[in-house]
């Protein structure tokens, strides 16, 4: 896991990235947009599957459910699709010992495609496993962690 984190951050420098707001030669911070989640708390199984297992596809999501990682990977999604930066997306298992949250980062635009830096936090019996990550948004508004 450490070694995906330093790569996230070795391509975020590499690309001239940063979400300080400095706005360097094709970077700039954006806002996120204004929509509201979909009603009813379910997120489109192909936005979903683009997002190839998430944070909580890794080692975080190991003890979870299918339905309990689907929960997670909708989180995942609504906090960077929809979600003010630092505001946590919380996701509720089907046991009451599995729950986790998604915060996201500031958004910031790389050439013409939108990034967010974010957090999955897993809590399995009390116990809290943290993960870090990027995603860049693609033209379809599906969410593309870096790996």
């Amino acid at each position: 896991m450490k070694i995906r984190v330093a790569l996230v951050s070795l391509l975020l420098a590499v690309s001239g990235c940063t979400t300080l707001g400095g706005n360097g030669p094709g970077v700039s911070v954006v806002s996120p947009p204004a929509a509201n989640p979909p009603a009813g708390g379910k997120v489109a199984t192909t936005i979903i599957s683009a997002m190839a297992g998430g944070l909580v596809g890794g080692s975080i999501g190991n003890g979870l459910s299918d339905t309990e990682k689907r929960s997670a990977l909708e989180a995942e999604y609504k906090a960077l699709e929809y979600t003010t930066s630092g505001q946590k997306v919380a996701w509720k298992g089907d046991q009451a010992s599995h729950y986790g949250e998604v915060v996201p980062a500031q958004p910031y635009r790389v050439g013409s495609q939108d990034c967010r830096q974010y957090t999955q936090t897993v809590f399995t019996g009390g116990a809290g496993v943290t993960a870090r990550g990027t995603a860049c948004r693609n033209g379809d508004g599906s969410w593309t962690p870096l790996t």
